[in-house]
């Protein structure tokens, strides 16, 4: 019997919470099924043993009743009050509920004094002039909800790279054990590790190969023979573009390339694997993450491709939250995580004090947070453990841009992420010069998420991301990737750029929990995409030159 893991009983959670609010139930009952979600997402045990030790209850926040229902999700991935807030609440709500500017209330009154219950029906309602007569609502949320309309439409059916890779793999494992199957991989947008995906597709060898589509529905295969699969896998793989760049290579030395084939002189030539058509185009290998038509088939024929940083790499981490702001995990536990993940040093990077929303640290709460961080480190040296916590923060750049706290304060930190969290609709010019002042702030250590973004949920502020990068250059500032999947930003199709302009790049997990610190191979992925290599990487640095980095930059501002 197929059980449900905790990842995705949480997501039913939260579905659960998201349709109660548009019922109109209490915020209480609502943040109870949301942080019941959080803390099973953060969970180190499986969560059938938890519920076979009968320790569901001891979970924070989880009471008898959300306990049976996770308990029934887990057992079969649904619920009876979730099959009737289903009937009751229909998925046209959420859809606008999940758009930037719309909340559950509302969308309740959209719906009570308009009838407005999907996208359609909103995007009618704002043409003609309803929605920003309506109270509380007005012409400029009305424009904003035309844009935001919009960018759901172009997200529509795209999948986030953790659901995508998770739909490939568990299809890879169904058709690897079928009658007849010889090899499968997966291929498409998915493989490339593109940050967004449509659905996934899959290269087969299979002696029954016309039954394949039939058994996997919607999901694109296409069957190969032995001595071709290198070319199918490489043509459903993509992009267009390298593929294009591949044939005009394949014309100019006397070859003939298409998904048809690979022929010389028109006879076939045998591709079993990737490997043999690159070189028979005269290439060395290109990794997949790289085929974007952006150079790479130039640079593989120069010898020009670059070494690209690998998740083994990277030495430790560098944004990370905890109980002290808004994490849920204490400091202690999510620098125990690191340690047992082989790495060498936790960032600590809590919110600052402007950041009341998410429990922001005042500076005596950064002193006791300091204290902490202090007793876990001679923790570790006294048993001749090689790690360390570094104190560090997660400053917001205020609308002026400022940093959150007195320099005094600031040379207190071994080092600080900067990041807007606020005022995300300023013009373009007003936001790219309030990040360029926070950037000159010599106490700027790393510049966080660059633009924004929350991928499938909105676009990035607008900035001039090429000034962006020219100052952190001339500064000295790292910029992050941010590896959560949500964000992966900094845009890979800026990593090249900002490596042409001298600066350095960091992937990190922007964790909440411990959960989250495993986030980051998704970092390491859209880096690669970027064409980033590990001698450009800051925590791909040891401790001890780290630190000294760190320290020296320190040195060279900090008031005495």
């Amino acid at each position: 019997m197929t059980e449900f893991d905790a990842y995705a009983v949480a997501d039913r959670l939260d579905e659960l919470g998201r349709r109660l609010e548009l019922t109109g139930e209490s915020s209480f009952k609502v943040r109870a099924y949301h942080k019941s979600a959080e803390v099973l997402r953060a969970l180190k045990t499986p969560l059938g043993e938890l519920i076979q030790a009968g320790k569901l209850e001891e979970l924070p926040g989880v009471g008898k009743a959300i306990a049976e229902k996770i308990e029934t999700l887990h057992r079969s991935g649904t619920h009876k009050t979730l099959e009737r807030l289903r009937q009751e609440v229909p998925d046209g709500l959420l859809d606008l509920a999940g758009l930037p500017g719309l909340g559950a209330k509302k969308v309740l009154q959209l719906r009570k004094e308009l009838g407005v219950d999907g996208l359609d029906a909103l995007e009618r309602a704002i043409d003609d002039g309803r929605v920003e007569q309506l109270k509380g609502f007005g012409a400029k949320l009305a424009s904003s909800l035309k844009d935001a309309l919009a960018f759901a439409r172009r997200s529509a059916g795209r999948q986030r790279m953790p659901e995508a890779a998770a739909e490939a793999d568990a299809a890879l494992e169904a058709v690897r054990a079928w009658p007849g199957v010889e090899r499968a991989e997966a291929a498409g947008e998915v493989r490339r590790r593109c940050e967004t995906t449509g659905p996934p597709s899959l290269v087969v060898c299979a002696a029954a190969g016309a039954r394949l589509q039939e058994r996997l529905g919607a999901m694109r295969v296409r069957a190969a023979r032995p001595d071709r699969f290198g070319l199918a896998l490489l043509y459903e793989t993509g992009s267009e573009a390298h593929l294009q760049a591949l044939e005009t290579r394949a014309k100019e030395r006397g070859l003939q390339l298409g998904s048809d084939g690979l022929k010389r002189g028109g006879e076939d030539l045998p591709a079993p694997d990737e490997a043999a058509v690159y070189a028979a185009l005269g290439l060395p290998f290109i990794p997949p993450e790289l085929r974007e038509g952006q150079g790479e088939v130039e640079a593989a024929a120069a010898g020009r491709l670059p070494r690209l940083v690998e998740d083994g790499d990277l030495r430790g981490i560098l944004h990370a939250h905890t109980t002290f702001s808004d994490g849920n995990n204490t400091l202690e536990e999510m620098a125990e995580t690191v340690r047992g993940m082989g790495l060498e040093y936790f960032g600590v990077a809590d919110h600052s004090q402007s950041a009341r929303y998410a429990g922001g640290l005042s500076p005596e709460r950064v002193a006791r947070q300091h204290e902490e961080a202090d007793r876990l480190n001679a923790k570790y040296a006294a048993a001749g453990l090689p790690f360390r916590i570094l104190k560090g923060i997660e400053s917001d750049i205020r609308e002026d841009g400022s940093l959150d706290y007195d320099d005094a304060t600031l040379a207190k930190f071994d080092f600080v992420v900067a990041s807007v969290h606020s005022q995300f609709h300023l013009p373009r010019e007003a936001q790219t010069a309030r990040i360029g002042k926070a950037l000159a702030h010599p106490a700027t250590t790393i510049l966080g998420h660059a633009t924004g973004r929350l991928l499938l949920r909105r676009e990035g502020y607008t900035v001039d991301v090429e000034r962006i990068l020219e100052a952190c250059a001339e500064h000295g500032v790292v910029v992050e990737i941010n590896a959560h999947p949500v964000r992966l930003d900094l845009d890979w199709r800026w990593h090249r750029r900002a490596l042409e302009l001298g600066a350095w790049l960091s992937i990190n997990p922007d964790s909440h929990n411990t959960a989250e610190l495993k986030l980051m191979p998704y970092g390491v992925a859209v880096a690669r995409k970027g064409g980033v290599g590990p001698e450009r990487v800051l925590n791909a640095l040891g401790l001890a030159a780290l630190r000294e980095r760190l320290a020296a930059r320190k040195r060279a501002w900090a008031p005495a």
